[in-house]
Formats: C-alpha cells, sequence, structure tokens
C-alpha cells in the first residue's frame, strides 16, 4: 500500500484537503496548485483518451461528487470542479441535471468561494431534502483563519424546476472545530437524517492517529451540537474523508430514506481513507437511540475491510432515489496520469457510471450494479456462442462492436477445480494487489487466469487484462482473484509518473458449488469499469493506450490456465454517446 500511495500525485488527492499550513492546531496537510495550468483553451482539450458516456465536463479539472439528489422530478449532481484548469484549484460546486441519470445539462455553479466563512474554499459535503420538499446543501468551507468549518446554502428560489440559484445565508457556519480538534482535519457533512426529534450529522476526522466520525444533533437543523460520543471511530487509520451512513434493507434490492430504522434495516458506514486514497466501508447494527454504530463481526475497520471499489475510485456518495425506490452510488474516478499529459491538454477526473446498491442476501457485503438507464446507450449487439473447452493460451476476438467504447457481459463456467493453485499461506500478509502484480495474466496457473483482454491492439502489444484466478486454500476451500492489470496497459515509457497499478480484490463465491462466474465491463476510451459475480467485487481502472485506441482497439476472451474454461454465455454492445454531456458548460 505504501508502494501505491508514492505513485499517486500529489494533486490527485480529494477536494477536502487544506491549502496551506498553520499554527498551533496541528495543520498537516497541503495541496500542490499548478498555476501554469489554471487556463487551457477549449481548442487545446486533448480528446484521444476522452470518456464517451461516463460523466464529464468538456475541460478542466473534477472530483468528489458532492450531493446528488433527486428532487422534482430532475436528478442533481453537485461536484468539485474547478472552472480555470486541468489540476486541482479554484474549487467550486458545479451543478448539472438530468432526467436519467445519462444525459446531463450544465447549470450555473452552485456554491463558489465569495463569503469569510468559505473565502478560502468550497469543499464536499452533501444535500439533505428537508420536510416541504426544502432541499439543504451542507458543506465544508475554509474561512480567513484556514480553519474547516461545516456551512449551508439554500436554493434562492425553490419553485424553480433547475434550483439554478443558492444563497448562502449570513448566519453561517453552522458548526466550528472544536478547540481540541484539528482544524485542517474536520470535513464533508454527510446527507442528515432524522429520528427521536432531532437531526443527526456526521463530519469526517481524526484524532492522533484514530478515524473519527463526529456526530452532531439539532432540532431545527441550524443549531448544531457536537454529541459526547462520536458515532463510530477506529484506531490506526488516519482522516476519514467524505463519511457515507445509510440503511439497507435486510431484504431485496429496494433502497431506503437516509432516515430509516428498525429490525429490517442494517446500515452502512463507508469512509475514504486520506493514508490510502481507497474507500472503505461496514456492515453493521445503528442504534438511533444510543447514537452508536456497531460493525458485524463479518466486517473489519479500515485498510483490512472491504472495499467499494478496489481501482480508481474514491470520495463516493449515495443518495435515495423516490423514484424508482432505489439507493444509488456515485464515485469519482481520478486520473491515473501525469499533470504534464493528459490533464496538461484540458481535463482530468470523470465520475463512475452510478451504481444501484443494496445488501447481498448473506448480509455481509454490499453489492453494486450500473444503474438500468445505461443501457439505453446500447447499440450493435454482439452475442458470442458458447465457446467449450477454452485450452491453455486459447483467445478469442469478440469482433463486431466498437471495442473501445463497449459493454461486455460475460459468464464463464467450470468444469472442474481440482488444478487450482495452492494458496501461499505467506499472502495472507498481502493484499489482493500485491498478489495480482505477482500472478499476473501471463503467469500460467491451474483454473485460471481467464477473463477479457480490453483495449488490446491487435497484437497484444498494449492490453488491460481483466480477470480470474482460483486458489485452494489449505482448509480445501477456494479463494478467487479479481485483477485489472494496467502494467501492459500502454507503451508509454515506464517510470514513476505512469501510474500503473495492478487493481484487484477477492471475490466472495463458491465456485465449488456454482461451478460459474460472471464478468460485466464497460470499457469507455479510458476507463475500464468491471463488476464481478452480480456487483460482488468492482474494480475501475484507468488506463491510456497508444496503438489501442478508437477503431485500433479490439477485444478478446482468454484463458492461460491449464484447466480448460468455457464461456458459457457473452453478449457485448457499441455503447452510443448520450446526447448530451455538460455542452451547455460556457459560464
Amino acid at each position: 500500500m505504501d508502494f501505491v500511495r508514492k505513485l499517486v500525485p500529489v494533486f490527485l488527492f480529494a477536494s477536502c484537503v487544506l491549502l496551506v499550513t498553520i499554527n498551533d492546531n496541528r495543520v498537516e496537510a497541503s495541496h500542490r496548485i499548478y498555476s501554469r495550468l489554471q487556463s487551457v483553451p477549449a481548442g487545446e482539450v486533448k480528446q484521444l483518451h476522452r470518456t464517451a458516456y461516463h460523466f464529464q465536463p468538456p475541460q478542466h479539472w473534477i472530483n468528489d461528487p458532492n450531493g446528488p439528489m433527486y428532487f422534482n422530478g430532475l436528478y442533481h449532481l453537485f461536484y468539485q470542479y474547478n472552472p480555470k484548469g486541468s489540476v486541482w484549484g479554484n474549487i467550486v460546486w458545479a451543478h448539472s441535471i438530468s432526467k436519467d441519470l445519462i444525459n446531463w445539462e450544465a447549470l450555473p455553479h452552485a456554491i463558489f468561494p465569495s463569503k469569510p466563512f468559505d473565502v478560502n474554499g468550497t469543499w464536499s459535503g452533501s444535500v439533505t431534502i428537508l420536510p416541504g420538499n426544502r432541499p439543504v446543501i451542507l458543506y465544508t468551507g475554509l474561512d480567513n483563519d484556514k480553519r474547516q468549518i461545516q456551512n449551508y446554502a439554500v436554493p434562492a428560489n425553490v419553485s424553480d424546476p433547475y434550483l439554478r440559484e443558492w444563497l448562502k445565508p449570513d448566519d453561517n457556519p453552522l458548526v466550528l472545530p472544536g478547540s481540541d480538534m484539528n482544524a485542517s482535519q474536520f470535513r464533508d457533512p454527510t446527507t442528515a437524517w432524522w429520528h427521536g426529534g432531532h437531526w443527526r450529522m456526521l463530519v469526517g476526522g481524526k484524532r492522533k492517529h484514530r478515524g473519527m466520525a463526529w456526530l452532531y444533533r439539532s432540532n431545527d437543523f441550524k443549531h448544531w451540537v457536537k454529541a459526547k460520543h462520536a458515532l463510530h471511530s477506529a484506531s490506526k487509520t488516519g482522516m476519514w474523508e467524505c463519511p457515507d451512513f445509510f440503511p439497507v434493507s435486510l431484504h431485496g434490492k429496494n433502497g431506503l430514506d437516509t432516515s430509516k430504522v428498525g429490525e429490517d434495516v442494517k446500515h452502512v458506514f463507508k469512509v475514504s481513507l486520506d493514508e490510502t486514497r481507497y474507500e472503505y466501508y461496514t456492515v453493521g447494527k445503528y442504534d438511533p437511540e444510543g447514537d452508536i454504530y456497531l460493525p458485524d463481526n463479518t466486517s473489519v475497520d479500515g485498510r483490512d475491510g472491504l472495499r467499494l471499489d478496489y481501482g480508481n475510485f474514491y470520495a463516493s456518495k449515495t443518495f435515495f432515489d423516490p423514484s424508482k425506490n432505489r439507493r444509488i452510488l456515485w464515485g469519482w474516478a481520478n486520473e491515473s496520469d501525469t499533470a504534464d499529459d493528459d490533464t496538461a491538454k484540458g481535463w482530468a477526473g470523470i465520475q463512475a457510471i452510478p451504481r444501484e446498491v443494496w445488501l447481498s442476501p448473506d448480509g455481509k457485503q454490499v453489492l453494486q450494479w450500473p444503474v438500468a438507464e445505461l443501457e439505453t446507450l446500447r447499440g450493435q449487439k454482439v452475442d458470442l456462442k458458447s465457446i467449450q473447452n477454452m485450452i491453455p493460451g486459447k483467445l478469442v476476438e469478440v469482433k463486431g462492436i466498437t471495442a473501445a467504447q463497449a459493454d461486455v457481459d460475460v459468464t464463464f463456467s467450470l468444469a472442474s477445480l481440482d488444478k487450482a493453485e495452492e494458496f501461499d499461506p505467506n499472502w495472507e500478509k498481502l493484499d489482493a494487489e500485491s498478489v495480482c502484480a505477482l500472478k499476473r495474466s501471463h503467469v500460467q496457473g491451474g483454473v485460471g487466469p481467464f477473463g477479457l483482454a480490453t483495449l488490446a491492439s491487435q497484437n497484444l502489444e498494449e492490453f488491460t487484462p481483466v480477470f480470474f484466478r482460483v486458489f485452494k486454500t489449505k482448509d480445501n476451500k477456494h479463494k478467487v482473484l479479481m485483477c485489472s492489470d494496467a502494467k501492459g496497459s500502454t507503451l508509454r515509457p515506464f517510470d514513476i509518473k505512469q501510474y500503473r497499478p495492478s487493481f484487484a480484490g477477492y471475490v466472495d463465491v463458491d465456485l465449488a458449488a456454482e461451478k460459474k462466474i460472471s464478468l460485466r465491463s464497460l470499457i469507455d476510451h479510458s476507463v475500464v469499469e468491471s463488476f464481478a459475480a452480480g456487483g460482488k467485487t468492482c474494480i475501475l481502472s484507468r488506463v491510456y493506450p497508444t496503438l489501442a485506441v478508437n477503431d485500433a482497439a479490439h477485444l478478446f476472451v482468454f484463458n492461460n490456465g491449464t484447466e480448460p474454461v468455457s464461456v458459457q454465455t457473452l453478449s457485448a454492445w457499441s455503447m452510443s454517446p448520450p446526447k448530451l454531456m455538460n455542452q451547455n458548460l460556457n459560464f
């Protein structure tokens, strides 16, 4: 994990990190500002690796999805945006609206630094819809004393269907850091929830090296009091950025309003760890009377725990969609390249495809799946006939689609697991990424590696493999590794400026009983966003091929294990771009 952190450029960090260091409140973090990249003419925006159907403005830097919401028939996405350049800086709350989560129209920026309580920054937060159908933004501002403080904003005209203009009342701020708290480690208020006569919200922070979810209560949404204890905390986890806390039903896929509690409900607590740049979550029970959250014994806090996504995915946020009774997860897919390359040409960062999220039937994890509306972009379809017994080294091209802009859904069947490799006990000390780095797609195994070679050049000089490898543990159980390996994704010179990780996670699936495993990959020029086993393990990777671009990109199915693997079903679609993708962003 430390190796990965060294490779991530400082400017990729979430918007909530402090700009400068100050005084006696143990201020620690800082951002690098690339002034030479703060203004790039639109004509210089490089298009080669721009995505076609992922959310993205025409140019410049974006990061955290701040407060997505459904309001009066429209989806609203607020997100961190630099209107002046392709790197972090000058951050505002940009605002786009949609009827279908696919086509987006840009509106004037909702929030930008303008008041003493946010003059040095308008950073991440959330939206809560109050009784009477009144939306309120909660956000972190950086004041004249360089403290992170919590503020609110309201629509100037709630009857405006687009909510074009937002006001920041002068009775801000709502919450200040206490004298015993680190003023630069106190940010990202959550969507509030109501119970027993009070609103509650969380603010992320840390105390020494302990991650904290500070809890605040209010009966009027304006006067907030810090609770005597945090809702949750964990030692040796560092700063908890962008916390999210929401209920999930024990039965079925239906989403729940954020204030829902009860015996048929569990809660998910998610944080973005500043130290690792990854997100982790636990599933557990929330006691609304004592205001305590306790993870189940199947969930582990911190970097050894569950992750929403095992790739380039950070600062995610969920919201309840009452129009379709679902909870939607949105995350930021940051740039994995350097400031002097694509980002210097005028754009950096995308939002992942919005995902529906619900509790798995066993209650141990959440499942994620691209929203159904994405399927409206599907065009030309190819169905690959069943391929029985793909032998070692077998490579089959999927033809007839635009391989650089596709949606691929494949199910592999396994006749036997007898030749599964032994899982080295020493690997228990390693994370899945490290095991993937040792066992890449070219390293022949027993059962696997098998999967998809995406964004591949004709002769495989470049490709991004997304694959499975099955191991056998000492107790004769099977451990399934999923990898999305960017090491061979481009012919660009490999040095510390090129971030090409072996993203990986384990998939909780009983292959001995099921004898099959599915993989869906959304391929979009510089993005490969993959979902294993119906959304149990997800990996989003940013890659930058030089040969496998546009019409020169290819897609293959492969098996490099000694045990034959069959393709039970494979459907692939060319994906069309949305009709609207923020083209009106001209202010």
